[in-house]
């Protein structure tokens, strides 16, 4: 019994090293976000390409990581979860850093999930991230001034 004990926690590590590593890899811009005393490591995606694509395929996200979503204009965005392996929770969030609304979205779905207002952020961070954090609609991120200009 201890042995399948051992040997599930260095699958899980294994498992989590090869996700930081993929990670890592990504080719995105990154910029420093705050969230209260939160700090928020997010890659941005500023184009139509990389806002499609966002998160999807991805195995693993460390817990302080998340995808930013740039949009060209302030408007009531939806977001899905095709092709997307991990749950997540977004955040909508209007041009002054305001978050508008945060919904929970269940890996490979296309349930949509919209902002309930004009939104020109999206950020998506591992389910329960903002919960977890007390950061609820209301609360206002820093860093927003250095992601790149939508395209």
């Amino acid at each position: 019994m201890k042995k399948r004990t051992v040997l599930a926690a260095l699958i899980a590590l294994a498992a989590s090293l090869i996700g930081a590593a993929a990670w890592a890899q990504a080719t995105l811009p990154m910029i420093e976000l705050t969230a209260g005393f939160y700090r928020i490591e997010a890659e941005v995606a500023a184009t139509d390409g990389n806002r499609q694509i966002g998160l999807m395929n991805r195995q693993a996200m460390p817990p302080q990581h998340g995808m930013l979503f740039v949009f060209t204009e302030e408007n009531t965005h939806c977001m899905w979860m095709r092709n997307t392996l991990l749950p997540l929770s977004v955040a909508f969030i209007d041009a002054e850093g305001r978050i508008l609304n945060i919904e929970e979205m269940q890996p490979q779905t296309e349930d949509n999930h919209c902002a309930r207002r004009p939104a020109r952020y999206a950020l998506e961070m591992n389910a329960g991230w903002f919960a977890k954090r007390g950061i609820a609609p209301g609360s206002k991120l820093r860093g927003l001034e250095h992601a790149p200009r939508p395209r």
